[in-house]
C-alpha cells in the first residue's frame, strides 16, 4: 500500500480550473500508468459519436469544446482505463481480513479486476472461477431464497440498455426491490418535483442558460461535482447574468474560474468571477433564506399594486396554473425577520440583496444539489425553491425553471427505464403485454428499507450493479454485521472496494467491461446510451482495449444471471439482446414509446435527443392538475433543535473524489493535503471549544436515539463555515449518520445536517 503523504493545510489562492486543474490531473494520471487509450478516450469524450464520461451527468453540447472534459472527468477516465491489474495472484497474496484494513484509495489502486471470483471462507480469500460456475451457482442460490427478500441495487453508471435488462430480470424473478444511488442523493427531487410540478426532473435544457438573466444556486459545489458547468456559467456572466449562491461553505468554483481553454486566462488574464452574491447559509437554512425573499417579493407586490404600479408577482400565471399560493403568501407575511435571520444564518440585508436580483429577473434558473435534498426536511427546502419559481412564473418559460444537477452519469436515466421500487412508476402494463408475465405490484424496498432488512437479517440476497453500497450507507457498524450474514452477495464491478470485503454466506465478484472499453458482441462493436440532467439521451461507444479478455459486458452478465435463474421465456431474447444492443433499445422503445420513439435512429443526434417534459410546457401532471405551492413545515431543514454543544455536520466530497471513489489525498480547493481525517470548523467555535488548528478531536453522534456512534482522531482545520456547522468527508463520516436520519418522504440519508458533538479529550 502507498504510504500517506505528508499532511499540509494551506489556503489555496487560485481559481477553479486553470493550472490548478492541470496540477490535479498530474497527481492522478501518472499513478494509473495510462496509455494511448486514455488520451484517445479524452479526445472523444462527451462529443457527438464519442464516449460519454463516467463521472457527472452534466449535458453534452451539440457543439463541444476542443476538450469537452474536466479535471474530475479525466481522473474518472484514467481510473477506468488504468493499466494496473487486480489479478487472481493479488488475491492469493492477500486475505479479505487483511484487505479490510486498506484505505478506499488503495483498494481501487490495485487495478482493474480481471477474472470472476468467489469468496472461499476456508482460506479467507477470493479465488478465480469460470463464468459458467458463477452464473450456475448464483442462479441456484436465487432459486432457493425468497425473491421478495432479494435486493437488486444499481449505481448510477450503468447504461440504459443494462438498466432495462436488469430491472426486467428483477421483476421476472419476482422481486421489486430496485433501489439505486438516487435513493442516496436526489430522490427528494424525484418525489418533490413530481408532487409540485408533475415532473420528477429538471424542466430546463442546456440552451436555457443562454436566455436566463439570473441564476440562483443552492447546495451545489460546481467546482468539484460538475466542473464542465463552469463554462456555461462563465458564458452567462459574460452576458451580465447575475449568479446568486447559497451554500454553507465558500467553494472556489462559485467564486472564480480560469478557463483552461482560454489562452489569455491561462497566460495570466484575470479569472472570471462567477458568483455576484455569495450567502453562507446555516446547514438547512435555505428554507428561511427563500422565505425571506418571498416575504419581500409579496410585500413589494402589495405596495406596487396599491399604488397602481406594475405587479411584482405573475398573478396571471398564479391564477391559471397554480394552487395554494395564498397559503404560502400568508405564511410569508406572518414570518418574523428574527426567525428568518436566526434560522438562515443570514442578515436581513443579505436576503434583501438577493431579493433585489429576484425582483427584477424575467427568466430565472434555480440550480441546486444535495445541499438541498439531504436533510430531514429536504422536501420542504425543495418546495421552497419551487415556490420561488412559481411566484413569478419561472417555469415553462424560456431561460427559466428548476435545474437540479445530478451526480452519476446515468442515475436519472436508470429511473427512466424501470429502475424503481415504486409500482406506480413501473411500466407494468406494458411489461405484462410485451413479456407475458405478471410483474410485482407491491411496494419494493428503497435504500433505507433495504438497510433495515440487512440489519435485522431479513434480506436474503443483495445484487450490486456497480457502486459501493456498504461504504455509502449510514449506520455503518450495524450494516457491516448484517452484510456479513447475507445468504448471497453478487458484486458487478470494475475494481475492488469496501463492499466486497465483508463477504456473506456466498459472495461473488463479477468483473465487467468499462464504458470506455471496446464491447464486441456477435453483431460487432456495440454502443450504449445514457441520460443527462437535462433529460437528453446520448449514444456512447468505447474503443479502448478491454482490461482483460475474461471480462464480460454488463448486459452479458445480467443476461447470464437471468438465464441461470429464470425459466425460458420466448418473449425475452436474452442472447439476442446481448448480441445486438440495438434490439434492447427497440425493447425500450416498445416499453416507453412516448419517450423513446425512433430510439436507434436518434441515438447519435448531436446534443442528444430530449425525452420531453410536460411541466416545461406548463402541463401539470399533479393531483390538482396544476403546479402546487407548499407551506414549509419548519424554518430549518435539519429537523433537529439547537442545543448547547450540538453542531450540524455537513458531509462533503473532496476535489480528489467522486462519490466513494477516492482518487487521491489532495483537496486542493480547501487546502487540505495528505489526509481525509479532518473536521472543518469556524474559528469562533474553535475558541469556544478551546481547540487549536491541528488538534485531534472526536465527533460523536448527538441523535436522539441513545446509540453510540463516533469517529476519532480527526484533525481540526479552521475553515470559513458558519458558526454551529462543521464540515467533514463522506464516506468516512457516514458512521455518524443514523439510518433513520433521512428526508422524511424520500428517505434520502440526511448527510448535509447531521447532529453531532465534539469531544476534545
Amino acid at each position: 500500500m502507498a504510504e500517506r503523504d505528508d499532511v499540509t493545510i494551506k489556503d489555496y489562492k487560485g481559481a477553479a480550473g486553470g493550472w490548478g486543474s492541470m496540477e490535479g490531473m498530474a497527481h492522478v494520471l501518472p499513478e494509473e500508468k495510462i496509455g494511448p487509450d486514455t488520451l484517445d478516450a479524452l479526445r472523444r469524450q462527451n462529443k457527438p459519436g464519442g464516449v460519454m464520461c463516467v463521472s457527472c451527468a452534466w449535458g453534452k453540447p451539440a457543439k463541444p469544446h476542443i476538450a469537452e472534459f474536466c479535471e474530475n472527468g479525466a481522473k474518472a477516465t484514467a481510473w477506468e482505463l488504468t493499466t494496473l491489474r487486480n489479478t487472481p495472484e493479488f488475491f492469493e497474496q492477500h486475505t479479505v481480513s487483511e484487505l479490510q484494513g486498506w484505505r478506499d484509495h488503495d483498494l481501487e489502486q490495485a487495478g482493474r479486476l480481471t477474472h470472476p471470483m468467489k469468496y472461499d471462507a476456508a482460506t479467507d480469500k477470493y479465488v478465480a472461477v469460470s463464468w459458467a460456475e458463477a452464473f450456475d451457482a448464483i442462479g441456484a442460490k436465487l432459486n432457493k431464497v425468497d425473491a421478495k427478500k432479494v435486493v437488486f441495487y444499481a449505481s448510477g453508471r450503468a447504461s440504459l440498455e443494462t438498466s432495462y435488462m436488469y430491472s426486467l430480470f428483477c421483476r421476472l424473478y419476482g422481486s421489486h426491490n430496485l433501489p439505486d444511488s438516487s435513493n442516496m442523493c436526489h430522490e427528494t427531487t424525484s418525489v418533490g418535483l413530481k408532487n409540485a410540478t408533475g415532473s420528477p426532473v429538471a424542466t430546463i435544457q442546456m440552451e436555457d442558460y443562454e436566455h436566463c438573466d439570473a441564476i440562483f444556486c443552492w447546495g451545489q459545489n460546481v467546482g468539484t461535482n460538475s466542473p464542465r458547468m463552469l463554462h456555461t456559467l462563465k458564458a452567462a456572466r459574460k452576458r451580465g447574468v447575475e449568479i446568486v449562491v447559497f451554500n454553507p461553505l465558500r467553494e472556489r468554483g462559485w467564486e472564480k474560474f480560469t478557463d483552461p481553454q482560454n489562452p489569455l486566462q491561462m497566460a495570466g488574464a484575470p479569472a472570471t468571477q462567477i458568483a455576484t452574491q455569495y450567502h453562507q447559509v446555516r446547514a438547512g437554512g435555505d428554507i428561511s433564506a427563500i422565505l425571506g425573499i418571498l416575504k419581500i417579493a409579496i410585500e413589494e407586490d402589495t405596495k406596487a399594486r396599491a399604488n397602481g404600479g406594475e405587479p411584482i408577482l405573475d398573478h396571471h400565471f398564479i391564477e391559471q396554473h397554480t394552487v395554494r399560493f395564498e397559503e404560502v403568501a400568508d405564511f410569508a407575511r406572518k414570518a418574523s425577520w428574527d426567525d428568518i435571520t436566526r434560522e438562515s444564518g443570514l442578515t436581513r440585508e443579505a436576503i434583501e440583496d438577493a431579493a433585489r436580483v429576484y425582483l427584477k429577473s424575467k427568466a430565472l434558473i434555480a440550480v441546486y444539489g444535495m445541499g438541498i435534498t439531504q436533510h430531514r426536511y429536504g422536501m420542504d427546502s425543495l418546495y421552497m425553491v419551487v415556490n420561488l419559481l412559481l411566484a413569478r412564473g419561472h417555469i415553462g418559460r424560456l431561460g427559466a425553471g428548476p435545474g437540479p444537477v445530478r451526480g452519476h452519469s446515468n442515475v436519472q436515466g436508470q429511473r427512466t427505464v424501470g429502475i424503481t421500487e415504486k409500482p406506480e412508476l413501473a411500466p407494468n402494463d406494458r411489461l405484462k403485454q410485451l413479456y407475458e408475465f405478471d410483474p410485482p405490484e407491491w411496494q419494493g424496498w428503497d435504500t433505507v428499507e433495504s438497510c433495515r432488512h440487512i440489519i435485522d437479517g431479513t434480506c436474503d440476497g443483495f445484487i450490486q450493479l456497480g457502486g459501493n453500497f456498504l461504504r455509502a450507507t449510514p449506520e455503518h457498524e450495524k450494516m457491516v454485521k448484517g452484510w456479513e450474514k447475507l445468504p448471497l452477495q453478487v458484486h458487478i464491478a470494475t475494481k475492488l472496494n469496501k463492499s466486497h470485503l465483508h463477504p456473506g454466506e456466498e459472495s461473488w465478484l463479477l468483473p465487467c467491461l468499462g464504458r470506455m472499453e471496446r464491447d464486441m458482441q456477435e453483431t460487432g462493436r456495440q454502443a450504449v446510451s445514457m441520460e443527462d440532467s437535462f433529460s437528453h439521451i446520448y449514444g456512447s461507444v468505447g474503443k479502448a482495449e478491454p482490461a482483460s479478455p475474461h471480462l464480460l459486458s454488463e448486459p452479458a452478465i445480467v443476461a447470464g444471471m437471468a438465464k441461470a435463474t429464470l425459466e425460458p421465456n420466448p418473449n425475452v431474447p436474452w442472447d439476442e439482446w446481448v448480441g445486438d444492443y440495438g434490439l434492447v433499445r427497440t425493447a425500450i422503445e416498445n416499453t416507453y414509446p412516448d419517450k423513446f420513439a425512433n430510439f436507434n435512429e436518434r441515438l447519435w443526434q448531436p446534443g442528444g435527443f430530449w425525452k420531453g417534459n410536460p411541466a416545461a410546457h406548463r402541463k401539470w401532471q399533479t393531483e390538482s392538475g396544476k403546479a402546487e405551492f407548499n407551506v414549509p413545515r419548519a424554518l430549518n431543514a435539519s429537523g433537529f433543535a439547537d442545543k448547547d454543544g450540538r453542531f450540524a455536520l455537513v458531509t462533503l466530497r473532496s476535489n480528489d473524489q467522486f462519490n466513494t471513489t477516492v482518487y487521491g489525498y489532495h483537496d486542493r480547493f480547501r487546502g487540505i493535503h495528505g489526509t481525509r481525517e479532518v473536521v472543518m470548523m469556524n474559528k469562533a467555535d474553535m475558541e469556544k471549544l478551546g481547540v487549536a488548528e491541528g488538534d485531534k478531536v472526536t465527533l460523536e453522534s448527538d441523535a436522539d436515539d441513545n446509540v453510540d456512534r463516533s469517529v476519532g482522531n480527526l484533525m481540526v482545520v479552521p475553515y470559513n463555515i458558519p458558526e454551529g456547522c462543521l464540515g467533514g468527508y463522506y464516506p468516512e463520516l457516514n458512521v455518524l449518520i443514523p439510518l433513520e436520519h433521512h428526508a422524511l418522504e424520500s428517505h434520502v440519508p440526511a448527510g448535509k445536517s447531521v447532529p453531532v458533538r465534539v469531544r476534545t479529550a
